[in-house]
Formats: structure tokens, C-alpha cells, sequence
């Protein structure tokens, strides 16, 4: 059995972008350690959702345990790091945020975890952050150099199939759907550049009821909630990973396979 670290950067991410391969892991008896960078401290919340003092991390916090126990997830660890917000922001440069850490400093803590798991395997992010989020590329810089300080010997670039998704809000928006990405917004990478394509579609409702663990940033009226079951299967049924050194073309199907 391996043990499968997975590095995301704030609340909400594990289950949106590797939610699947986690509880795969964790149904075939593989060790599911998840780290989360912030403690989403910029997220918004709709008026009244928090209790009267209640800090936002603090609810997202629990909703991280939450859907942890959903995916399977053993062990759950937090870095420290402040939400840096979307980029540009003032928040980008604020003492303590994950954007203005230090890359090395990051990349030991998260090190002295996977060396503590003696972690098989490690999820990042691909060099755009998804989205273009600081955060979000910071994990990917983060998690690389972790990699390499721990000695994790294989290391895969959470993704989005960029042609997937716009054919697939193209066939909606012609539906009359009118929810999901601007059309112009830049999300992931083109097919050509991915090298991992992994069938989650027997844990979608893992991936969904995660989601909704997450109720402070993902509402029932969310892109990701209100979608009718089939556009749900097809945006979340497969997870896509770029793996240096593999392709081109798509070379694994299953990221415990062991090679």
C-alpha cells in the first residue's frame, strides 16, 4: 500500500480538484494525507451565514475535517499561511500570506511532512495555479521543491483538460444553461500537455457531498452544485494530472498504480 499526499492551498480545493483520487485511494487501502497552505481566510460568505463573532477560517476549518472524513483522508495539516487572495490584491503582500512566503521556507514544512509519511506520492497544482491564483501557484512551486527536499518520487500536477471543459459548457450554453466559467476566463491546460486521465465517475457523490461539507463557499446555487447530475459527471468524473517526464499523450490512468 502507498500513501498518497495530496497539497492544496486553501479549503475547498482537495475536493474540487482531487476529491475522486482521494477516496479511490482510501477505498483501495492506501493512506490519504491531506495539506492545506491557508485556512482560506478570504473567502466570501453571504451575510448572516456565520454565527454572531464567528471567524470565517474557523468555520472553514471544520468544513476541511468534514469533508476529509468524506474523501477517506487520514491525517489533515494546515502550514500556517494566510489566504494571499486573488491576485493583485493588497492581501498578495501581507506578512504571512502563502503568496509572499518564501519558497524554501514553505517547501520544508510541507518536506518534513511527506518525509514523516514516507509519502509514495504528492498532488500539486499545474504552473498556472488552475485559475491563476497566487495561491495556487505557490502550491505548485511549493510542492515541487518539497518533493525534492523529502525525495517523493512521484509527483503530479492537479489540472483541468481545458478543451473537456470548453466543450462541454459550450453543449450547456447551447442547453440554455447559464451557469459556469466566463468563456474567456483561462482555466488549466490544453489535452496535449496532460499525461494523466483518471475514471472518478464511482465516487462522484463523494465529490459532491465534500462539496457541500464546504457550505461557506460552495452553495447549493454554486456552479458546482446546481448542475444536473449528467454535467456534473462530466466536469467532475475525471481528474487530470500533468506528470513530468511522461506523454506526450495521456500515459496513466491510476496514480497508485506504483511506477
Amino acid at each position: 500500500m502507498a500513501t498518497l499526499v495530496t497539497f492544496h492551498a486553501h479549503p475547498d480545493d482537495e475536493c474540487i480538484n482531487t476529491g475522486g483520487v482521494m477516496r479511490k485511494a482510501a477505498d483501495e487501502g492506501h493512506r490519504v494525507v491531506l495539506v492545506v497552505a491557508t485556512r482560506g481566510e478570504h473567502g466570501e460568505v453571504s451575510d448572516g451565514f456565520l454565527d454572531d463573532g464567528e471567524e470565517l477560517w474557523r468555520r472553514r476549518v471544520a468544513e476541511t475535517h468534514a469533508a476529509a472524513e468524506i474523501l477517506g483522508v487520514s491525517r489533515v495539516e494546515f502550514l500556517g499561511y494566510t489566504d494571499s487572495g486573488m491576485m493583485g490584491e493588497p492581501t498578495n503582500d501581507v506578512p504571512g500570506s502563502f503568496w509572499s512566503a518564501p519558497v524554501e521556507e514553505a517547501a520544508e514544512r510541507l518536506a518534513a511532512i511527506l518525509a514523516e509519511e514516507s509519502a509514495d506520492i504528492l498532488t500539486v497544482y499545474d504552473d498556472f495555479g488552475g485559475y491563476g491564483h497566487p495561491d495556487h501557484i505557490q502550491v505548485h512551486r511549493v510542492g515541487n521543491r518539497a518533493a525534492e527536499l523529502a525525495g517523493t518520487p512521484r509527483v503530479y500536477q492537479a489540472t483541468v483538460n481545458s478543451d473537456h471543459l470548453r466543450e462541454g459548457m459550450a453543449a450547456l450554453r447551447e442547453q440554455g444553461a447559464d451557469f459556469g466559467p466566463p468563456e474567456d476566463m483561462k482555466i488549466g491546460k490544453p489535452a496535449a500537455l496532460i499525461t494523466a486521465q483518471v475514471d472518478v465517475s464511482a465516487y462522484l457523490k463523494h465529490k459532491r457531498a465534500a462539496m457541500r461539507a464546504h457550505a461557506s463557499q460552495i452553495s447549493e446555487d454554486s456552479f458546482f452544485l446546481a448542475m444536473p447530475d449528467e454535467a456534473f459527471a462530466f466536469a467532475f468524473g475525471t481528474e487530470w494530472f500533468i506528470r513530468d517526464g511522461e506523454g506526450p499523450g495521456i500515459t496513466e490512468t491510476d496514480l497508485l498504480a506504483g511506477r
